[in-house]
């Protein structure tokens, strides 16, 4: 790690704070805190989240990275409180591992990202080709997504690609000094 590790004090007032559902209204509240978050210095964002849509964590993730390349002088520390299921993992994942904390008793659940769709067919016969490929296409770039997500969560931790996929299908549940040991968390609060 580069960047020093921060103690409890560094937390006690988080910058940014979300909780509950990733969805659109926690995209608005989380722009909003940090367009008026310090450009420099310690930004903490605090959340607790049993998880949402895994695109607006990937929005709020992507505008995490654009505003660390923008504002180089500014930390922006991950810490997740009590849960951080699914769209919460996916949107940690945006945080280089240094800036990623955890509190006590917090628990990861990583999944893999779910799809619940009825296919019609009707009908010319090349037209329910066509249309069984698209849907396939839809699933096959969602698991490219997903799996470019898991890279970045995983990236410099003990935890292989492999393990993960295993272990993903099925809801990976993960505490948080569990987390910490197996290097996906700089340390638990």
């Amino acid at each position: 790690m580069t960047a020093p590790l921060l103690g409890p004090k560094d937390f006690e007032f988080p910058a940014i704070m979300l909780s509950g559902i990733v969805d659109h209204g926690m995209y608005l509240h989380f722009k909003n805190c940090l367009s008026t978050a310090p450009q420099q210095g310690l930004v903490v964002v605090e959340i607790s989240t049993l998880g949402g849509d895994p695109e607006i964590a990937r929005m709020m993730g992507e505008d995490i990275r654009f505003h660390s390349d923008l504002y180089p002088q500014r930390r922006l520390v991950f810490l997740g409180k009590t849960a951080v299921y699914s769209a919460g993992a996916t949107f940690m994942s945006f945080f280089a591992t240094e800036n990623r904390y955890l509190t006590r008793g917090t628990r990861l659940m990583i999944h893999e990202r779910l799809i619940t769709k009825t296919i019609n067919l009707a009908g010319p016969l090349s037209t329910c080709i066509a249309t069984l490929k698209a849907n396939l296409n839809e699933i096959e770039s969602s698991i490219a997504i997903q799996n470019e997500g898991f890279q970045n969560l995983i990236l410099g931790s003990q935890v292989t690609m492999e393990e993960l996929l295993q272990k993903a299908p099925e809801n990976w549940y993960l505490e948080a000094n569990e987390a910490q040991a197996m290097g996906l968390v700089a340390a638990v609060l």
